[in-house]
C-alpha cells in the first residue's frame, strides 16, 4: 500500500481526524460555467488527461497526491463528538443531509408535482415463462409539458406471495439527446440486468426505469422535465440551493418506489436500488433521502458519488462543476478549486444510508472514477455502521482484484475492466443482498 493510501486508511480507522467545516452561506446565482475542458490526451496508461478552467490537471500518480484530511463523520460541526446512535440519527445525520441538500445536490422545491400511475400491458410468460412482465406509466403535468415515467416490473411467474425487488435506474428515456461525451453510459444497462435469470431463480423480482423520463440530462433544460413543472412563471432555473438533475432523478426514483411499495406482489420492506456512473451517484443520494430503499448498489459512481472528492485522482470537483453544472445545486459552483471548503465528502454520503447496506464497485480501466478513492470512502464510512451496531467493509487494505468483499454491511468489488457494471459485479451484489433478501 502506498504512503498516502496508508495515511487515509489510518485516519478512517481512527474515526477520521479532523473537523467538518460550517457550510458556507448560499452563493448568489452564478453564470453558467463553460462545459468545455482542455483535453490533454491520455497518460501512458491510457487514462484521460484534462485541464479544468481552474488550471487543475488530472492526476494518476499516488506520489503526487497532496495531503488531505476528511471531515469527521462522527463529529458535529461545532466539534461535539457523536457517541451514540441517537446523536447520529437526531443530530449529526440531519446536519450532513442538510449540507448535501443546500450545497451539493440541492433541496427539493416546496411545490412538487403529483405523479399518477396507470397500469399498461403485461406478458405473463416473459423469459420463456419464468417471469410476469408488467408495464406501468406515471404521469405528472399535462399537455406538451407532461412528464411520463415508464416503469417495467418483472416478477417470478410462480410467485405466490410478495417478493423482493431490485429497481434499476437505467440510462435512456425521454426525448432528449444522449449524455455528453466523457461520462456517458458506456457499458451501462438500458434494460434488464445481466443476471436477470439468477434474480428470478432466487424468487426475487426486478424493475427498470429510464432516467431521462424524469429529467433531461443536459444544459439549459431546467424548463423541461419535473424541474420545469416546479419553476415559477418567468423563472428558467432553480434557486442556487435547489435541486439539480441528480436530485430530480432521485426524487423520480422515490416516486417509482411509491408505486412498488403499494403493489401487492412486492415486499415493500425489500426494495433494493442499482445505478451506474452518474446514476451511481443518484442512487446513493436516493438512498440517503428515502429510507424505504433497503439496499443500494452504486456502480462506478466516481467523483461526487462514492469517490473521495479531496483525493486528487482522475475526475475532480472542478471537472464536475464545470462540465456538468446542471446535475448539482447552483451553490456547488463555489467549490471548484476549493475542495477543502466542501462541508462533506463521499464517506459521509455513503454513511447517510447506514445502517442499510451499500455495495460499491469500480474498474481497473476506469481510473477517471478513482476506484481506490471509492474503496477508501467505504472504509471511512465504517465507523457509522459500527456505531449503529452493524459492520462496515471489515477491511482497510485494498483487496486483490476481482475479489468481492460481502461479509459486512458495506460491500466492495474491484473488477478488472472499465466503466461498467459487469456480470461479476452483479453476481457479487446478489451474494451481498442475499443476506438481507433471503
Amino acid at each position: 500500500m502506498t504512503r498516502q493510501l496508508m495515511m487515509v486508511v489510518m485516519l478512517a480507522g481512527a474515526g477520521l481526524a479532523g473537523q467538518a467545516q460550517q457550510p458556507p452561506p448560499p452563493a448568489p446565482p452564478a453564470p453558467a460555467p463553460s462545459t468545455q475542458t482542455t483535453s490533454l490526451g491520455s497518460d501512458p496508461n491510457g487514462n484521460p488527461l484534462r485541464k479544468a478552467k481552474t488550471g487543475h490537471v488530472s492526476n494518476y500518480d499516488e506520489a503526487k497526491l497532496p495531503p488531505y484530511t476528511l471531515p469527521d463523520v462522527l463529529k458535529m460541526v461545532d466539534g461535539t463528538p457523536v457517541r451514540d446512535a441517537d446523536a447520529w440519527r437526531t443530530k449529526r445525520r440531519p446536519e450532513i443531509l442538510k449540507a448535501y441538500q443546500t450545497q451539493i445536490y440541492g433541496r427539493l422545491p416546496a411545490a412538487l408535482p403529483k405523479i399518477e400511475w396507470q397500469a399498461g400491458g403485461s406478458d405473463p410468460a416473459f423469459r420463456e415463462g419464468t417471469a410476469l412482465r408488467r408495464q406501468v406509466v406515471g404521469t405528472a403535468g399535462a399537455g406538451a409539458r407532461a412528464v411520463k415515467i415508464n416503469l417495467a416490473i418483472y416478477t417470478p411467474a410462480k410467485a405466490t406471495g410478495r417478493v423482493p425487488v431490485i429497481l434499476l435506474a437505467n440510462f435512456g428515456g425521454g426525448n432528449t439527446p444522449a449524455p455528453p461525451a466523457g461520462r456517458g453510459p458506456a457499458g451501462a444497462s438500458l434494460g434488464e440486468p445481466p443476471v436477470a435469470p439468477d434474480i428470478l431463480a432466487r424468487g426475487w423480482g426486478y424493475a427498470t426505469l429510464q432516467y431521462q423520463d424524469i429529467q433531461p440530462d443536459r444544459a439549459n433544460a431546467f424548463t423541461e422535465g419535473v424541474i420545469g413543472l416546479t419553476l415559477p412563471e418567468g423563472q428558467t432555473a432553480p434557486a442556487p440551493d435547489e435541486w439539480g438533475t441528480i436530485a430530480a432523478w432521485a426524487w423520480g426514483i422515490s416516486r417509482a418506489i411509491d408505486y412498488l411499495a403499494a403493489d401487492p406482489s412486492i415486499d415493500p420492506r425489500r426494495i433494493a436500488l442499482q445505478g451506474h456512473s452518474r446514476l451511481g451517484k443518484t442512487v446513493l443520494w436516493a438512498s440517503a433521502t428515502d429510507d424505504r430503499i433497503a439496499a443500494v448498489f452504486s456502480s462506478c459512481s466516481g467523483e461526487m458519488g462514492a469517490a473521495l472528492a479531496r483525493r486528487d485522482w482522475g475526475e475532480s470537483v472542478d471537472d464536475m462543476a464545470q462540465n456538468f453544472p446542471w446535475q448539482f445545486a447552483g451553490n456547488f459552483q463555489q467549490y471548484a478549486g476549493k475542495w477543502d471548503a466542501l462541508p462533506v465528502d463521499a464517506h459521509m454520503l455513503i454513511a447517510l444510508s447506514a445502517p442499510r447496506p451499500v455495495f460499491i464497485t469500480g474498474g481497473t480501466a476506469d481510473q477517471w472514477a478513482d476506484p481506490v478513492g471509492e474503496f477508501l470512502a467505504g472504509v471511512a464510512a465504517g465507523p457509522v455502521y459500527t456505531l449503529l451496531g452493524r459492520k462496515g467493509l471489515g477491511v482497510t487494505a485494498l483487496p486483490p482484484l476481482d475479489t468481492p468483499i460481502t461479509a459486512g454491511d458495506i460491500g466492495w468489488h474491484y473488477h478488472t475492466g472499465g466503466h461498467l457494471a459487469t456480470p461479476a459485479d452483479w453476481s457479487a451484489f446478489l451474494t451481498f443482498l442475499d443476506k438481507y433478501f433471503k
